[in-house]
């Protein structure tokens, strides 16, 4: 194929970086998504229906230690760090996340997290059998810290093994999985099903499943091309991994871009989570995924799921139908975010990430206005339910998955572990945060708690309408170079450094796309 000048031969680039679903790319991002984004989820909903049955193993096994019945605030304290430890386990296991991405790889990562989930499947799904509640608590902590390594992990081995056309969708394939994870968990943990005193022990080793399943498949696929060029150093692995997941032995263009990359970062070596902080040329994507994913957290998704049970009674639904009602909403929840996958390419990712966090502002404004009107406006009840639906919506399209999207895309090789550090670090500290204080704010403010949620939402919004850019389909060094202008500084390739605009002169025309920056 002929190019005719420099103009045509940017239009080919652009068209020949334009990858295909290939089998062995299908068949990668359910399997990683599956063996850990999966678990994340179902572990965040599986003791919310057995929670009267454990407890009441909880108070027989204090009752067969000290022959007296447990008192009702040890048992508070009990479920609450049963509950609150998975959360903090989570904020150890993103601490985890850099160290190692950068030695073990993506894969190897994934593969070696699997130890956690395994080890405290067996832990709790034999805790009844040990007369031990202890070693619930302790397994909820692991399975916390694999939940921190796989919400962060997975998204960038998705990221990084996608052609760029393909990117957004495949980050969110994890939240597809994560949402799934919770669908089956409150399936099973129906009283019908495992959801009692006899099959709550099951429902909670059920977790190691998937682990297993990740175990035995996931080795058959290849590493992140990205992380053995720029991070091993090993071309020759990187385009055979390359050649496999794209289906097609040339690979030429995507392999020059990964050089240019790594050439561009051959100065600052691997960045620390202190690094970000101190590096200008970062700033603003720092800043960035900070206000996303506390955005994210903050904007009430556990503190609307908490009130939808109330709401769903109010509105005359019997109590043996609730858990079908949640059911719905959690169904619901997956073809959203099934939706996002078809569109983020088409939309973009700032789209969906406005339209997410504006929905969520939107309906938690309409859910406060409702839950104080419903004693005397029947009808409200039902404008209460549209808003969970609403609000559920706006979480599945665009606030819950895209944080994590433009993580991947925002950074390059080098920052992108510590990002995700920072990134997952902020996600766990958020939705830790929440569960201990929500309690606390429904207590004082009733239905008006959701105001603080709406402003939240609110103030995300204004952020990303005038900081965050369009990143569809661009490379990560087209968007590192976007973020460059937003962070006043110039990438040069010639000198092989970063300088302040204010110190360029205004006469240079011609701007090198690849550098390396010097901290």
């Amino acid at each position: 194929m002929k190019l005719k000048g420099k103009k045509q031969a940017s239009s080919n680039s652009h068209e020949g970086s334009k990858g295909k679903m290939t089998l062995v790319l299908a068949l990668a991002a359910p399997t990683a998504a599956f063996g850990s984004s999966f678990q994340f989820g179902y572990n965040t909903a599986v003791v919310n229906s057995p929670a009267p049955y454990m407890q009441d193993f909880y108070n027989q096994t204090y009752m067969n230690r000290t022959d007296k019945p447990m008192d009702s605030a040890f048992m508070t304290l009990l479920w609450s760090l049963t509950v609150s430890m998975y959360p903090l386990g989570g904020f150890f296991g993103s601490l985890m996340v850099g160290p190692l991405v950068n030695n073990c790889g993506r894969k190897g990562t994934l593969l070696i997290n699997n130890v956690f989930s395994i080890g405290a499947a067996l832990l709790m799904g034999t805790s009844e059998l040990a007369k031990t509640f202890e070693v619930i608590i302790i397994s909820r902590f692991i399975m916390g810290i694999f939940a921190g390594l796989a919400s962060t992990v997975v998204p960038m081995f998705l990221g990084e093994i996608a052609p760029r056309n393909l990117r957004g969708a495949f980050g969110i394939v994890s939240e597809t999985f994560v949402t799934s994870g919770i669908l089956v968990a409150q399936i099973f943990g129906l009283n019908s099903i495992l959801g009692n005193a006899e099959g709550w022990p099951v429902l909670l080793g059920l977790t190691g499943i998937p682990s297993l399943l990740q175990l035995l498949l996931l080795p058959f696929f290849p590493e992140s091309p990205r992380y053995l060029l720029i991070q091993k150093g090993n071309e020759e692995q990187a385009r055979k991994a390359l050649q496999k997941l794209r289906g097609r032995p040339d690979v030429d263009e995507e392999i020059e871009e990964m050089r240019q990359e790594d050439r561009s970062e051959k100065e600052e070596g691997q960045f620390t989570v202190l690094s970000l902080f101190t590096f200008r040329g970062l700033r603003w994507q720092l800043i960035s995924i900070i206000v996303m994913m506390m955005g994210q957290q903050l904007s009430g998704a556990n503190a609307v799921f908490y009130y939808s049970d109330k709401i769903f009674r109010s509105a005359g639904v019997e109590e043996d139908s609730v858990q079908y009602v949640s059911i719905a909403i959690a169904a619901t929840n997956v073809v959203i975010t099934l939706l996002g996958i078809s569109i983020v390419e088409s939309v973009g990712r700032r789209i969906l990430l406005l339209t997410g966090f504006g929905l969520c502002c939107v309906s938690c404004a309409v859910l406060t206005l409702a839950l104080n009107l419903q004693p005397t406006v029947s009808w409200m009840s039902y404008i209460s339910i549209v808003s969970v639906i609403f609000y559920i919506t706006g979480q599945g399209i665009g606030a819950g998955p895209i944080p994590f999207v433009m993580i991947n895309e925002m950074f390059l090789q080098s920052s992108r572990p510590a990002a995700f550090m920072m990134g997952g670090c902020t996600h766990w500290l958020g939705y830790f945060s929440l569960g201990l204080v929500f309690l606390y704010m429904e207590a004082a403010l009733g239905p008006y708690c959701f105001l603080i949620f709406s402003v939240v939402c609110l103030a995300t919004v204004v952020y990303i309408f005038f900081i965050i850019p369009e990143t569809k389909n661009k490379t990560f060094m087209e968007i590192y170079k976007m973020m460059a202008k937003r962070n006043k500084v110039e990438i040069r390739e010639d000198k092989e450094e970063v300088k302040d605009f204010n110190a360029v002169s205004g006469g240079q025309a011609e701007k090198k796309s690849m550098c390396s920056t010097k901290m």
